[in-house]
């Protein structure tokens, strides 16, 4: 009873919406919707910019329609405000975002007893936003949540202060001016969700480069091996930075998806301005390595059509197949630039059946995990439906089968030249037909959750077949 009696005359609880209430700055979340829309969008927002920051969230608002109900909310404080609020206490929502943004909050939530927020005339960030509490409540006459040092203007007006998910600098910079009334402790590290957001586990698929010395019988060549581990090491900083690129666009899709919520920039883990940063960031250190291995020209290419095929081809049916298939060709291609050893016909004849192949195994076992009654939400970026996973699998099976017979007409024809005993070669053809045959069957059952070359490498199959084929190579090399 005394409790309840004490939180009704405790002061406001005046809540920050960026990073304090929601994991994320809903300001980029609009931009990053607004970098796909046609350039006449964002041609249309110069003169608001022109005009100040307050005109230009207004301005911004006003193109793009947020859903609010996805954004990832900060759950402890969330059950931290109910409790506050259960127990008598005013609540507000106190942001420096666009009141548009911060009704629509309000509304999906049912929890503030009142909004502040910026309009096209104030932008109500650091101390405009403490004057704005000051005149509304007196002087000392709020408690005031916050994220940033830009709250810390504020925080000296405020009779107590609420930290969440702040630097340790920062938390005793608080403490210096007022009371801490409660305080959430960052639950993930920034440095740990970067590299997760850059998928290392991923890099897997760049040891394509290192196919055209092996199938040349290079394995004793250690120049050949140097510069391919350096072209290894440009595709995997590149491809890097193109998946926080990705993750970026998709960050509103990703939300929706049973799995891909998780995701450091879809759960807030990671902040989205850090993305923007890192991303530019390691496409440069990929071009800078690719200029060393001499092979910028196609890692270029494949950094413009992996960012192209972000933006728009993975909407587009069967095109988004044949754009993961060059993919993977590009990787090998400069594997055998860097490395001398040139890509024959014969192998770029098997690879683009094998991994058009692979990008149609990825793309119908994103299909199968999906909810036929979500289908139109959690496919909103894709071309297809539930219902066209019968006919992509009849491509990609018909696919697997197809770089099985070019490669058996490639060792019956040109190794009877290159090499003294192909008959041993031959065993690579079975052994390559049946680790497709058991990944299309993996997806069939419904155990692909991921990339089909991610998935080979937890399987264990997957590496006595790699085994044997390495043998196989070995005894030819030896005979």
């Amino acid at each position: 009873m005394n409790m309840a009696r004490y939180k009704k005359n405790s002061p406001p609880l005046c809540v920050d919406l960026d990073g304090t209430l929601v994991r994320t700055d809903t300001l980029v979340e609009q931009l990053l919707t607004l970098a796909r829309r046609p350039p006449a969008v964002l041609l249309r927002l110069l003169p608001a910019l022109l005009r100040g920051k307050a005109k230009f969230k207004s301005a911004v608002s006003g193109e793009v329609d947020l859903d609010v109900s996805t954004l990832p909310y900060n759950r402890e404080l969330l059950a931290y405000l109910r409790q506050q609020k259960s127990s008598g206490r005013k609540i507000v929502l106190a942001t420096a975002a666009n009141q548009r943004i911060a009704h629509a909050v309000a509304k999906h939530l049912q929890l503030f007893d009142a909004v502040i927020a910026s309009n096209d005339r104030h932008n109500l960030r650091g101390r405009a936003k403490g004057d704005a509490l000051r005149n509304q409540f007196g002087n000392s006459g709020f408690t005031y949540a916050g994220n940033d040092h830009m709250d810390l203007p504020i925080w000296h007006l405020a009779r107590a202060a609420v930290v969440v998910n702040a630097p340790t600098r920062l938390i005793q910079q608080v403490r210096d001016l007022v009371t801490v009334e409660h305080q959430f402790d960052r639950q993930v590290s920034r440095w740990r969700a970067l590299l997760r957001a850059m998928r290392p586990y991923q890099w897997i698929k760049n040891g394509l480069v290192f196919v055209p010395m092996m199938t040349a019988g290079a394995f004793l060549d250690a120049i050949s091996w140097l510069y391919a581990a350096t072209a290894f090491a440009s595709f995997c900083a590149t491809a890097s930075g193109i998946y926080l690129i990705n993750d970026l666009f998709d960050v509103d899709a990703d939300r929706r998806h049973r799995q891909k919520y998780t995701r450091p920039f879809a759960s807030g883990d990671l902040p989205l301005g850090v993305g923007l940063i890192a991303a530019p960031l390691l496409l440069a250190l990929g071009l800078s390595i690719a200029l060393y291995a001499g092979v910028a020209l196609l890692v270029t290419g494949y950094a413009v059509l992996s960012i192209t095929y972000s933006i728009k081809l993975k909407e587009l049916p069967l095109v988004d197949i044949f754009a993961l298939s060059l993919l993977y060709t590009v990787r090998m291609l400069a594997g055998g630039d860097a490395t001398d050893h040139s890509v024959s016909l014969w192998l770029l004849g098997f690879s683009g059946f094998f991994f058009f192949s692979l990008a149609t195994i990825k793309r119908v076992a994103e299909l199968k995990a999906t909810d036929p009654q979500e289908a139109a939400s959690l496919l909103a970026r894709r071309g297809y439906s539930p219902g066209d996973v019968s006919a992509l699998q009849a491509m990609g099976i018909g696919s697997s089968f197809v770089s099985a017979l070019v490669l058996a007409l490639y060792v019956q024809d040109n190794t009877a030249i290159h090499h003294q005993y192909p008959k041993f070669l031959w065993g690579i053809v079975p052994l390559i037909l049946f680790w497709q045959c058991r990944l299309w069957l993996s997806t069939s059952r419904g155990y692909m959750l991921d990339d089909p070359i991610v998935y080979s490498a937890k399987d264990w199959v997957t590496y006595v077949v790699a085994l044997a084929v390495i043998a196989v190579l070995a005894i030819d090399t030896l005979y």
